[in-house]
Order: C-alpha cells, then sequence, then structure tokens
C-alpha cells in the first residue's frame, strides 16, 4: 500500500524515532528551543517518521502534535527503493519521500548482563548528562567522591570514563564481563553497587556503568546499497550525506572516520548540521522543481 505524499511539497521521511530522530525534527520545525527561535523552521515540507515503537512516549506525541509532521507507530522501516524513492516498512506500508534520513540506531553486540537494568549505561555522548545527574545525587547521599566500576572496552569505555573522572567519580575499570550486577542494599538511595563475575568473584563500589560494545542497525541502509564501513556503521561524509542520494544518515547508525557518530555527535549538535543540509537541498529543490536528485546534489556539494 503506497502512501503519498502531499502535492508540491517537499517530504521527508526518518526512519527511526530515537533521540537524533527527534532532535532532528525539532530542529527542522523549530520547536528545539535550543535551536533558532520556536516557529521560525527553515525547512518547508511534510516529515515522516516511521518508529518501530508500539507505545508513545510523551516525547513523540509532542512531534506528532505538529502540524507538518506524521508520526507512524509500530512502522519500522524494512526495505528503500532508491529509484524508486519509497520505503517500506515491516506492516507492508510504502510511503515515497524526496530526502530520507536513516537514524536506526545501534544494538548491544552481546546479550544484556543480568541485572543490568539497575546499572547506569553509556552508548552514545547523549549519555553524558544522565550519568552525571546520577554522579551527582550519589555524591550527595554519600557525601564523598564516589567510587565507580566500570565495565567495557573500546571508544564507549574509553569516553565514559573521561566523563566519570569529570564528574569527580574514582572509575575502576574491568575488560571482564560480569556475569550480573548487583542491587544496592534494599532502602538504600543508591543505584547498583557491585557486579559478579562468572567464578563467584566480585568488584563493589558506590555504582556501575556499562560502556559495552554497540553495532549500529544497517540492514535497512544494505537494502538500498548505501556504502558501509568498516565498524558497520553506514558511511556518511561531514555533511551526513550517504552514498546514494537523497539519503542521510545521523545518530548511531551512521559511521565517520571509524567511529560511531553517536560518539562523536550529540543529538543536537547531528540534528543542527544534518538539518542545514536538509533545508538546502530542500530550497534547491522547491527554486527547481525539474532538476534531478543528483544534479541537485551535485551543486550543493559544489557550493
Amino acid at each position: 500500500m503506497s502512501i503519498p505524499p502531499s502535492a508540491g511539497s517537499i517530504h521527508l521521511v526518518i526512519a527511526g524515532a530515537g533521540p537524533a530522530a527527534q532532535a532532528l525534527v525539532r530542529r527542522l520545525t523549530g520547536s528545539s528551543t535550543t535551536s533558532r527561535q520556536p516557529g521560525t523552521a527553515a525547512f518547508h515540507g511534510t516529515i515522516t517518521v516511521l518508529s518501530n515503537r508500539d507505545d508513545c512516549p510523551d516525547a513523540l506525541l509532542e512531534l506528532a502534535a505538529l502540524p507538518q509532521v506524521s508520526m507512524r507507530f509500530g512502522q519500522a522501516a524494512s526495505f528503500i527503493d532508491a529509484d524508486a524513492r519509497t520505503v517500506t516498512t515491516t506492516e507492508g506500508l510504502e510511503f515515497p519521500y524526496d530526502q530520507l534520513v536513516i537514524a536506526t540506531g545501534s544494538s548491544p553486540m552481546f546479550p544484556p548482563v543480568h541485572g543490568a537494568a539497575r546499572s547506569l549505561s553509556y552508548s552514545t555522548i547523549d549519555d553524558a548528562e544522565q550519568i552525571g545527574t546520577a554522579v551527582q545525587d550519589i555524591t550527595r547521599v554519600l557525601g564523598r567522591r564516589p567510587l565507580g566500576i566500570l565495565v567495557g572496552t573500546g571508544p564507549a569505555a574509553g569516553q565514559a570514563e573521561a566523563v566519570l573522572r569529570a564528574r569527580g567519580v574514582r572509575p575502576i575499570r574491568t575488560t571482564l564481563r560480569p556475569a550480573a550486577v548487583m542491587p544496592s542494599v534494599a532502602g538504600s538511595a543508591l543505584p547498583a553497587t557491585g557486579i559478579v563475575f562468572e567464578d563467584g568473584s566480585s568488584m563493589n563500589g558506590d555504582l556501575v556503568v556499562l560502556a559495552e560494545e554497540r553495532l549500529p542497525r544497517n540492514g535497512l541502509a544494505e537494502s538500498a546499497g548505501l556504502q558501509t564501513a568498516p565498524d558497520g556503521g553506514i558511511r556518511v561524509g561531514r555533511d551526513f550525506a550517504t552514498s546514494v542520494p537523497g539519503i542521510w544518515a545521523i545518530g548511531d547508525a551512521a559511521s565517520r572516520d571509524g567511529m560511531r557518530l553517536g560518539l562523536v555527535f550529540s543529538s543536537n549538535a547531528a540534528a543542527a548540521h544534518c538539518a542545514a543540509r536538509l533545508e538546502e537541498d530542500a530550497r534547491l529543490r522547491t527554486a527547481s522543481p525539474a532538476q534531478s536528485p543528483r544534479s541537485a546534489r551535485s551543486a550543493v556539494a559544489a557550493a
């Protein structure tokens, strides 16, 4: 079933509804309090957001209330026909697009550690704020500098350690994956305070941060023949454009210079950069409706 966009307008489809996608919608619609003045959007078109979630969190409901935004819950994008410029969902709905942004994020490389929900996590640079707030609360309860147990290897763990040190935590890092996260004492205001390994040994502290490696979700990109990076992410340039005209990627699904972009750009920063590129592309299309997508992209690149 095909759902056509409004005639005569630029139509953007965003595959994914996580923090990066939400930030992009807010930026394009002028509803962001951290960008331009609310209501002064430079993007004049319609936006469809394809979410794999069946629930409707408040953040998405707020975006769904915007007049130019169509939020499709339970409609995960599954296939891209780059020649026809359509996206098909797992439910069989087909959405034409003028512009497409892939923001499908990443997934954990390993199954979750037992009790992981009790710990803090670090997977993208956006998590630094949440960890900072938690550390502030824990420090106030303890009345001293906290001791943190950090689990993980690779860039994410390195960033998490820097975040903890900057916020006054004494981190102890382990590259050995635990079997479980230990809860704090019943009635305590503290989160998880330790980890247990398969052999029964343990490490104890005042907080636990899991910063394990993740894999970008690139299955949708592969369906359109987009180039991917060695780490599995969707390869993008400095303007967040992929190897296929009319398609961009942001957030943890994208990769540049061998690094997941979720570890390099915050959701708001990525949204600001990508929005500027989309707005300029939309202006070119509006000014020259007969111009082909490929030549339009080349004209912007040369500017």
